[in-house]
Parts: structure tokens; C-alpha cells; sequence
């Protein structure tokens, strides 16, 4: 007769010791996808360096980040920052100030005099039309991957619109100079006022095997305004890039913008800084409507900048614009009103976009361009074999983390073209959603903000409007982290589970599970705090 269960346990077999026999679940550590991460248009692994950083090892998180981005402190400075929209810690205090931090590390690199480490050429040859953020971006990427680069630019300095469409109350210029030399230093040629025409010809004479194009959108939209003779009437671009120049432009004491993008709040902000005693944005919207960033808004609003919205101008004279003010129908669009005003002036600025110069496109045979956009493959590549494109010449949003990406890209693709293969990139993890954290484990930690400078300076002088973050406040606001989705070594796995079946690694090596032991009873993913472990049924 056969005894009882219980009876038949020796205390010493594995039976006994063994608990993994009960269990239906059993416990994964998984890497999930940040949504810092995820939201990063520049593909950056944000939480992978600010765990660096946090830990205070500056380089290191400085070298993770750049093996994707090389402008980190410009980056730290106009990039509109997606990555904080999207950070799992706004929903429980403030986001973490990503973008601060990435700053931090760019300015640090620049004092330390940090430089990227050089390849052996492979004998492959690839132009880079455009030495703004994209071109320098995918020249940067392509020599880190072994070729040699030559960039073509037609204006007389490097940076694009970084440098002629970006005020330098918003970007000094002495940054952004730092990090294109070092982009430089890895053996890049430049040549300036070097216009592209022909771009077959430049290829075949140039004997390079790939062209990248990367030429931004430097030309001003217009619009028809009847205008008087005298009427001083500019386009956005030309204005910006004539700061660059020994003379400022001359707008006079009376400034009307007429637009209402990013660029619209530069000129007006510059404006003011040039002397002008009104400084005023003609918007034929609402303010919830305008694609210009409220932040910069709100820092154009303290200067003393004003906004008409629902305007449009009608007719310009001599020394005045006729405004015509408008009504939102049922639809919300806005429609004329037939009720005028009248601005006094002493010059208009059109901020209403800016094209592409397509010229050197000529005579490509397979390339298509469409609404006045380059069209690509999947793969970044133009209709024409070995031809890639990215920026502002291809459909998409046109910002300087976008255009960054696409050097990234397309540098990775034309490498794998180069080679006769394709590139493919890794499979990104399931996303790290905030129903996955355990939040309260986390203490309050109130996001640092950024110093501002003075009202005063800052209405009258082209000094950097927004300060960055010193040692002890970068690493203040870096270990605000959550680590999303992916193990920190917290021990709490450790500490929860009730059959001391979690082993520790040692530091850096995370941890394991020993299923001898482990009955799945789930405490572990219950309990960890980033959401790191998930329970999945028990192969049979």
C-alpha cells in the first residue's frame, strides 16, 4: 500500500528542497524599450548613458551617448526635447530634464577636450553634400565606420542652419564651432563655398562611391502682399543669416513678423535685441494653433514681443501694414472678418517656411522629387543607385534631432550598400509603460530647472538666454531616472522572493533566477520597481 504524500518526502532529497516542480509560472528578467528612448528621433539610448552619468562616470556616458548623436551640447540646446514628453517620471512629479543633463555631458567634453576615437579607412569614398546637422551627422557616422568623407558646402562656414537659421542667444557660436571641429578631427575634408551643380559630374570626378545629400532648406517661402515701392519687405532666412555676417540687418525701430513658427519667434526675439522698440507677430491663427513651441513662445512674450493673433496682413504702404483680423468658422479655420487695423512699420519679415534648393539635382536619371521633397526607400536611398538623402530634402519633420537621425540612418545604409549587403537593425524591446512600475518605491525628487538669464540682458544683448546645469545638479537630476523596463540592481527581487531563489551576479551583472527553487508565486515581478521581470507560462 502506498503511504501518504507527505510521508514519502525525505527531508533530505530534492523533493523536497526542489520547489520548481509546483510551479505553472516562471519569472523573466526582460530588457524593455524607454519610452525616452523609443521617442528619441536621434535613436539615442538616453536611460543606457544616464545611468553613466548618474553614477558619475561623465566620459562614459558621453562616448554612449555619441556613438549616436555627435552634438550633444547643441543638442542640449535646440532640440525640442520629444524624449521628455514621452518620460515615464512626468507622470508621477516632473519629467527627468534629459536634455539638461545631454548638455551637461557636451559642455563637459568641450572643457575636458574629450575627442572620438579614429577607424582605419576601408578605401571607400563617400561625398556629403550640406555640412549642416544631417550631412555633418552622416559624415560623422560613415568615418566612424571606415570611410573616408569628403563634405561639400556652398556657404562659407559649417552648420547649416544650426549656424544661420539658429539665433545665438539660443546656440553660441563657440559650442557649436567646438563640436564641428571635433567632428572634423576624424579625418573629414571640408570644403566651403564649394556649391554643388552638377552632382553625376562631382561624383564621377571625385571617384566616390556613394553620395549622401543633406542640403538644407535655406530658401525663404514668399507670399503675395501688395506692397508699396518703399516698403521694406525681407524673408525670415535672409535676416537670421545675416547676423552671421559683420553687419547686422537693418530692420528699424518698428518690426511686424508675419508667421508663426519657430523661426518666426527668432527673428521677432532677434528684433528686439537689435533695438527695435516694437516687435510685433502677425498670426493668421490661434494661439493653440501655432506650430512655434510654447516655451519659446512664453521666453518671446517676456521679452516684450507681441503676438496679433487671427491677423493676416492685407496690403503693405509705405511706412504702415493693413491688417485684416479673422474669425474661426465651425470647423475651426479661420475666415476674413472685413475688419482691418492698421500697424505703422518700418519693415515686414515673412516667416512663413522655407524650401529646398533642388538645383543640383538636374539631370539624375530614377530620382523623384515630389512636392518639393527628395523621395527615399526604406533604405534612405534616392531612385538612383548609390545616391542616399536625408534632412530637410526628404518628407518628414525638420528639426535639428530629426535631421541628426537621418545622418545616422543613412550613414549605416550606405555602409551596408558599400558592402553589398543591408543593414538591418535590432529588434527593439516591448515597450517600459508606466502601469508596469511600481512608483511609489521612488522617492520625491523635484526636477532641477535650468537658470535663466536676466530680463535685461537678455532684451539687449545676444548672451545665452538659458543657463545649463552644474556637477552636483546634472547628477542630481540624472539619478531621478526610473530605469524604465530594465534592471538597476535595487535587490528587491532579492529581498521579496520567499525561496532565496534569486542569485546576485555582482554589480554590473544583474541577477538570476534559480527555477530549482523558484515555486513562481510572482513576488519578484510584483514587487520590482522598472517593470524588469515578467511571469510567462512553464514550458511543458
Amino acid at each position: 500500500m502506498r503511504k501518504p504524500f507527505a510521508i514519502t518526502l525525505d527531508p533530505g532529497s530534492s523533493l523536497a528542497n526542489h520547489t520548481g516542480t509546483w510551479r505553472t509560472l516562471r519569472p523573466e528578467y526582460v530588457d524593455r524599450l524607454p519610452p525616452c528612448n523609443a521617442a528619441c528621433p536621434a535613436g539615442e539610448n538616453i536611460q543606457g548613458w544616464l545611468w553613466h552619468a548618474e553614477c558619475g562616470d561623465y566620459e562614459a556616458a558621453w562616448r554612449l551617448l555619441t556613438e549616436q548623436n555627435p552634438l550633444p551640447a547643441t543638442m542640449g540646446r535646440v532640440c525640442y526635447n520629444p524624449c521628455e514628453s514621452a518620460c515615464n517620471r512626468g507622470a508621477l512629479d516632473e519629467a527627468v530634464g534629459i536634455n539638461s543633463i545631454e548638455r551637461f555631458l557636451g559642455d563637459e567634453a568641450i572643457k575636458r577636450g574629450w575627442q572620438f576615437e579614429k577607424n582605419e579607412l576601408n578605401g571607400k569614398r563617400v561625398l556629403v553634400v550640406g555640412a549642416g546637422p544631417t550631412g555633418l551627422s552622416a559624415a560623422y557616422h560613415l568615418a566612424r565606420l571606415g570611410h573616408q568623407v569628403q563634405v561639400r558646402e556652398a556657404g562659407p562656414l559649417a552648420g547649416g542652419m544650426m549656424r544661420f537659421g539658429i539665433p545665438k542667444y539660443r546656440l553660441p557660436r563657440d559650442v557649436l564651432d567646438a563640436e564641428i571641429a571635433r567632428i572634423l578631427a576624424l579625418g573629414i575634408e571640408l570644403k566651403l563655398n564649394a556649391k554643388v551643380t552638377n552632382l553625376l559630374e562631382e561624383k564621377k570626378n571625385g571617384n566616390f562611391d556613394a553620395v549622401f545629400l543633406g542640403v538644407g532648406a535655406h530658401i525663404g517661402k514668399r507670399a503675395y502682399i501688395p506692397a508699396g515701392t518703399s516698403m521694406r519687405m525681407l524673408d525670415a532666412v535672409s535676416v537670421l543669416r545675416s547676423m552671421e555676417g559683420e553687419a547686422p540687418p537693418l530692420l528699424g525701430r518698428r518690426v511686424v513678423v508675419y508667421g508663426g513658427g519657430n523661426t518666426a519667434l527668432d527673428v521677432a526675439r532677434t528684433a528686439k535685441r537689435l533695438g527695435a522698440t516694437e516687435s510685433i507677430i502677425v498670426y493668421r491663427r490661434t494661439r493653440e494653433k501655432m506650430p512655434a513651441h510654447d516655451f519659446e513662445l512664453e521666453e518671446a512674450l517676456q521679452e516684450g514681443v507681441m503676438v496679433k493673433w487671427l491677423s493676416t496682413i492685407k496690403q503693405a504702404g509705405e511706412s504702415s501694414i493693413l491688417v485684416e483680423k479673422m474669425r474661426l468658422d465651425a470647423t475651426g479655420f479661420p475666415q476674413p472678418t472685413g475688419e482691418y487695423e492698421t500697424l505703422e512699420t518700418d519693415s515686414v519679415v515673412l516667416a512663413l517656411g522655407q524650401d529646398v534648393d533642388l538645383g543640383l539635382l538636374d539631370g539624375v536619371p530614377g530620382l523623384e522629387v515630389k512636392d518639393g521633397s527628395v523621395q527615399i526607400g526604406a533604405n534612405m536611398m534616392t531612385g538612383h543607385p548609390g545616391v542616399f538623402a536625408g534632412g530637410d530634402m526628404v518628407p518628414g519633420e525638420r528639426t535639428v534631432t530629426v535631421a541628426v537621425g537621418h545622418g545616422k540612418k543613412a550613414a549605416r545604409h550606405i555602409d551596408a550598400w558599400l558592402r553589398a549587403t543591408a543593414y538591418e537593425k535590432k529588434p527593439s524591446g516591448e515597450p517600459a509603460s508606466f502601469d508596469r512600475l511600481n512608483p511609489w518605491y521612488y522617492s520625491d525628487a523635484p526636477k532641477i530647472v535650468r537658470p535663466q538669464l536676466d530680463l535685461i540682458r537678455r532684451q539687449s544683448t545676444f548672451d545665452e538666454v538659458v543657463g545649463g546645469l552644474g556637477e552636483r545638479n546634472a547628477l542630481f537630476e540624472a539619478r531621478r531616472c526610473l530605469s524604465c523596463g530594465n534592471c538597476f540592481e535595487c535587490d528587491n527581487c532579492y529581498g521579496v522572493c520567499p525561496d532565496n531563489a534569486v542569485i546576485k551576479r555582482g554589480p554590473g551583472k544583474r541577477y538570476e533566477f534559480n527555477y530549482d527553487y523558484c515555486k513562481g508565486c510572482g513576488l519578484c515581478a510584483a514587487e520590482c520597481p522598472c517593470g524588469a521581470i515578467r511571469m510567462v507560462p512553464e514550458a511543458l
